[in-house]
Order: C-alpha cells, then sequence, then structure tokens
C-alpha cells in the first residue's frame, strides 16, 4: 500500500473478520482500501494496518445474542482438554472435558447442542458446556 511514501502492508488475519483461504479472496493488486492504522514504525517508514478492524465484530454480536442460551454446533476439533465446537460463522468456543465427564465424548463432525456460559470479549474465548 503507498502511504505518501510509507510502506502499508495488512497481515492475512487483519483482512477479514472470516476465516480467510488466500489474501486474493479479500484483496487484489492495485485495489484502494480504507484500513485502520495497528502500529507505525519509525526507524523505517512502515505501518502495520487491518481492514478487519473496520468490520463489525461477529464475536460481539454473538454475545449480545447468545449468552446463556442454548445454541446448536459442529465439532470442529477434539483436543485432550476438550473438544472445539463452531457455534455460528467464524465462532468456535471450547466444551471442558470437565463438562463431558459421564458422556461419550462427540468425535468432529458431530452436531452438539451446548450452553454459552461465558464469553471473554478481550481474549476472545467463548466457554461452552453441553446443553441440559
Amino acid at each position: 500500500m503507498d502511504l505518501d511514501g510509507a510502506e502499508g502492508f495488512v497481515t492475512v488475519p487483519e483482512l477479514s473478520r472470516h476465516h480467510v483461504e488466500h489474501p486474493a479472496d479479500v484483496v487484489h493488486v492495485g485495489q484502494e482500501v480504507t484500513a485502520e492504522v495497528l502500529a507505525f514504525e519509525l526507524f523505517r517508514p512502515q505501518v502495520r494496518l487491518s481492514l478487519a478492524a473496520l468490520a463489525p465484530d461477529p464475536l460481539a454480536e454473538f454475545a449480545r445474542e447468545a449468552l446463556g442460551r442454548v445454541v446448536p454446533g459442529t465439532v470442529t476439533k477434539a483436543v485432550p482438554f476438550g473438544v472445539f465446537v463452531r457455534v455460528a460463522e467464524g465462532i468456535e468456543g471450547l466444551v471442558h472435558h470437565d463438562a463431558l465427564a459421564g458422556s461419550a465424548v462427540p468425535g468432529v463432525g458431530d452436531e452438539l447442542s451446548v450452553e454459552v456460559s461465558d464469553i471473554n470479549l478481550p481474549r476472545r474465548r467463548v466457554v461452552l458446556r453441553p446443553a441440559p
């Protein structure tokens, strides 16, 4: 990006609030964009930018609607401490293994009804538990 002589760049995670397979899915060479300045370096003319920062935060929107509710989800990953469940586009939460005690551990691809028990916006974490 041309910023009056300074070099601006956007990392892939800062292109969109949603998963991006390839930067060309979001932008193309020569395209003019509006971006938020994240940081700049004085010792070399370089500016770190974000396109995602200008878009509404889907996690904040989800938090307003879903906290305390039971929602459907799909297990996306099983780890030693629990399972991650996609509860909305671009939003996954963790069901800790302690919450699964006494029931079969779901596998990747399994559908699961979960209760959204906590959302930590600064840390971008969603805590889930199996629906009662």
